[in-house]
């Protein structure tokens, strides 16, 4: 039996097609595993406020107090939706943008460390919460989320 090239595009193609509810699966798993990790932290500093004011004090930032209540409550609100799969692209640029502010701020050796060393990169704190919040910014909540549900209800009025 001799395949040409148009059965294989067609195979490849055939079996490519089982990948969208895939990648929807994996997306929620990501939304669920750390829109929970963002909400626990987020929770965790907002009920021990003090402590984590003296650490943003300690790391020189302006309004310690302020800042500390703004992050804990863009950690824990931004977590339930991303967990939800509400706004998601949104809320996974926000998380993104404070996960580089950390890195800025608290863990300023490992991102100046960046070429020379990754691995001190990677394994910072706040690196596996910016990949995840990547992955949602970049390529949405997929299938099993509140905004794909929110966007075929539109759909349906139109």
């Amino acid at each position: 039996m001799t395949f040409s090239l148009s059965s294989l595009v067609y195979l490849y193609d055939r079996a490519f097609r089982v990948l969208p509810p895939l990648q929807s699966l994996f997306l929620l798993f990501v939304r669920i595993y750390w829109g929970w990790l963002f909400s626990r932290t987020g929770y965790g500093k907002l009920m021990n406020l003090d402590r984590t004011t003296d650490f943003f004090a300690s790391l020189d930032m302006p309004f310690p107090h302020l800042s500390a209540l703004l992050v804990g409550l863009t950690e824990l609100v931004g977590g339930v939706l991303m967990g939800l799969g509400l706004g998601a692209r949104f809320v996974g640029l926000i998380l993104s943008l404070e996960m580089l502010g950390a890195f800025a701020v608290a863990h300023r050796n490992e991102l100046t460390h960046l070429l020379s060393s990754p691995e001190e990169f990677w394994s910072a704190p706040p690196f596996s919460f910016l990949f995840a919040s990547l992955v949602v910014f970049l390529f949405g909540a997929g299938m099993f989320s509140l905004d794909h549900l929110l966007s075929r209800i539109s759909k349906g009025l139109k």
